[in-house]
């Protein structure tokens, strides 16, 4: 079973396109639960969630965890043997859980795996198709949930760059993503993505850096 997780912070205008395409998987819907973790929104979050919540399971957090918190909450809350994130301003293809769940399912030597993504506009048309192994991003991988748990999930002192800390430790334990070159995600671009928070960035590089001796 693979356990979909959809963080979100005041995204109430790009949630719902998430949670549709979420919903609309080709792995049979026995084989894969989505999990919202509503990190304290302030916006209509909330209000939009209450409408999907016979199909979603929902967790409204009553104090903001941060990213990196909002993840850990969700991996444990999954009931899933993989687990797989997506941004709530971000969204999926049709085939993109089965694909995943097929390869982990009939490759038990593999750890995770990851998808291509193409980067698309506020309209979701299609602006470049980027590999996942040259310019890797927390979401499209599809990770073995009890090894998330064996490295000690997120580091949620970090704000940003967690995926890459987790990263650091998932290889250092051993552990490897093999990449799929099929474009199945969607990041979508626009002015309120959080790598564009050039402060919040560089403070998080140095973080990662001094933990890791970087």
């Amino acid at each position: 079973m693979v356990s979909l997780i959809i963080t979100t912070y005041n995204y109430a205008h790009y949630i719902e396109r998430a949670i549709r395409s979420a919903l609309d998987q080709s792995l049979a819907k026995s084989e894969y639960e989505i999990i919202v973790v509503d990190d304290a929104s302030t916006d209509a979050t909330s209000q939009i969630l209450e409408n999907y919540s016979d199909v979603v399971r929902v967790f409204n957090l009553s104090e903001n965890l941060g990213l990196a918190g909002a993840r850990n909450y969700g991996i444990r809350k999954a009931r899933g043997q993989f687990v797989a994130f997506l941004d709530a301003d971000d969204y999926l293809h049709s085939e993109a859980l089965r694909v995943q769940n097929l390869f982990l399912n009939e490759n038990n030597a593999f750890d995770a795996v990851a998808i291509d993504y193409f980067v698309v506009n506020e309209r979701g048309q299609h602006l470049e198709h980027i590999s996942s192994s040259e310019k890797p991003i927390a979401c499209g991988i599809m990770f073995r949930k009890d090894y998330l748990f064996n490295i000690g999930l997120y580091d949620e002192n970090f704000t940003a760059r967690e995926e890459e800390d987790l990263r650091i430790r998932w290889e250092q334990a051993g552990y490897g993503i093999y990449h799929i070159p099929v474009p199945l995600y969607r990041y979508r671009m626009h002015e309120n993505n959080l790598t564009k928070d050039n402060q919040k960035m560089t403070d998080s590089q140095l973080k990662l850096n001094q933990k890791h001796n970087r």
